[in-house]
């Protein structure tokens, strides 16, 4: 008999250790009013796309490493979710309301429709956001501190809740907290109007003063905390790097190197080589080698070989790619080829672009400072075909000098394509053998502008 227990002992573990472990969530849903055909649910260091079908449903097994924090993004829309493994959630919302009627039901439901609410009542709060930033200090305060104690009293009043959610997000409503804190300075010297305005000395608590980015969870459960990590390591870089951004060494970016969670020093890498790494910097390769020896993500990495890639071609001496038959203002079309012979400063930009539009005056100015000279202005709009009538306009209303063209296809334009243009406006610079001085020169309003035209003009034979 004894033998028999100890045998039945012995499965018994046997068929438990064999019972398999749970590490997956399952997500479905049903979307009304929306053209969306995949959901993307993303947090710092995971990512998974979920096909929606015609009739807007969608489910799907998503096998998480961790529970915690995430992101649900549905066309334009998003809105925070927090998932555990063996959680069976069901969402419903018309993409007309999004915010409004988004509502959970199923295991995991309860964290997020306090997740939703949560959204709501601090829209409600800051809904007319200059009447909210224009508040003075004691003011603010008082309100975000009202807004904190309704959803901490929310959260307590939860029924079920996983007990490391409810802990978190006590967590994250301070980082909250801090976060309005943190950037009420800015917000308020805009919305109430108050030009160069800086907080009183104690405006700022001492806990936000002496924060230090080492808290990996705390990134990844909260967008405050992540949002004040990456300021406070960003501004030292930028304080650095000063007005010359393509002056840039390896040199200026020495912080980076101090910064201890993972996924932040990506998140900085990303922001900082989307205009380091840049053709019209001499420095651009060495700079590349430090940001992939120092990323630790795979897609960062692959990001920056592929911009990389892109921009080696473009380094100054390089034969430079060619537009052709493009659109004049003033009749017919015009090629690159064209004005072989002469300098030419070309500048992307579009109708609807803002800073493109107040570069307009700096560049005239320089115009008329060059007019005699053997350069040429051209100035390409990447419009959309159904706004050639604004770009038309724009140019007569605005009195537009210089060569005005129209890209042939607007971002996918061939010449956009293969100066690797991602954002405008972008200024280049070539020379009259049609190869490039500078595949991101400075800006007309850039006092180096000038020089850099001046230089260039002084080499002519």
């Amino acid at each position: 008999m004894k033998r028999l227990i100890i045998a039945l002992i012995a499965v018994a573990v046997f068929a438990c250790e064999q019972e398999p472990k749970i590490d997956y969530a399952v997500l479905s849903g049903t979307i009304e009013n929306s053209k969306a055909k995949k959901a993307t649910l993303s947090s710092t260091d995971f990512k998974s796309e979920i096909e929606i079908k015609e009739d807007g449903t969608f489910s799907d097994t998503l096998r998480i490493s961790e529970n915690g924090f995430y992101s649900l993004s549905i066309g334009r829309e998003s809105t925070a979710m927090y998932l555990k493994k063996g959680d069976n959630i069901d969402l419903t919302v018309d993409a007309k309301e999004f915010d409004e009627t988004v509502t959970y039901s199923g295991e995991g439901s309860v964290e997020n429709n306090y997740l939703a609410k949560k959204y709501l009542n601090n829209e409600e709060k800051t809904k007319d956001v200059a009447s909210f930033y224009a508040l003075e200090e004691d003011a603010y305060k008082d309100a975000i501190g009202k807004m904190k104690s309704k959803n901490l009293e929310a959260l307590n009043a939860l029924e079920n809740a996983d007990t490391d959610f409810v802990a978190t997000e006590k967590e994250n409503l301070t980082y909250d907290e801090y976060g309005m804190i943190d950037r009420y300075g800015r917000y308020h010297a805009y919305y109430a109007k108050k030009p160069g305005f800086e907080v009183s000395e104690n405006f700022v608590p001492d806990a936000i003063k002496n924060m230090t980015f080492d808290n990996e969870k705390a990134y990844k459960s909260s967008d405050a905390y992540r949002s004040i990590a990456i300021g406070k390591s960003l501004n030292p870089i930028y304080e650095a790097i000063g007005d010359d951004h393509l002056a840039t060494t390896t040199e200026h970016l020495k912080s980076l190197e101090d910064i201890k969670i993972p996924a932040l020093k990506n998140d900085i890498i990303n922001n900082l080589a989307g205009f380091l790494v840049s053709p019209g910097n001499p420095n651009m390769e060495s700079l590349h080698n430090f940001f992939i020896s120092h990323a630790t993500s795979e897609d960062t990495k692959e990001s920056l070989t592929e911009k990389f890639e892109k921009n080696k071609d473009l380094m100054k001496g390089k034969p430079s790619p060619e537009f052709n038959n493009y659109e004049n203002h003033k009749g017919g079309e015009m090629s690159l080829a064209d004005l072989k012979g002469k300098y030419v400063y070309v500048d992307v930009w579009a109708t609807w672009c803002g800073p493109c539009i107040r570069e307009i005056p700096s560049l005239k100015e320089v115009e008329k400072k060059f007019h005699n000279e053997n350069i040429e202005f051209v100035s390409t709009s990447i419009d959309e075909v159904k706004d050639h009538d604004k770009w038309v306009d724009m140019v007569k209303d605005k009195d537009l000098g210089g060569v005005q063209l129209m890209a042939d296809n607007a971002w996918k334009s061939k010449f956009v394509q293969d100066y690797a243009i991602d954002g405008i406006p972008r200024f280049i610079l070539i020379d009259p053998n049609g190869n490039i001085v500078s595949a991101d020169a400075p800006r007309p309003s850039n006092p180096k502008l000038v020089e850099l035209l001046e230089e260039e003009l002084k080499m002519q034979p």
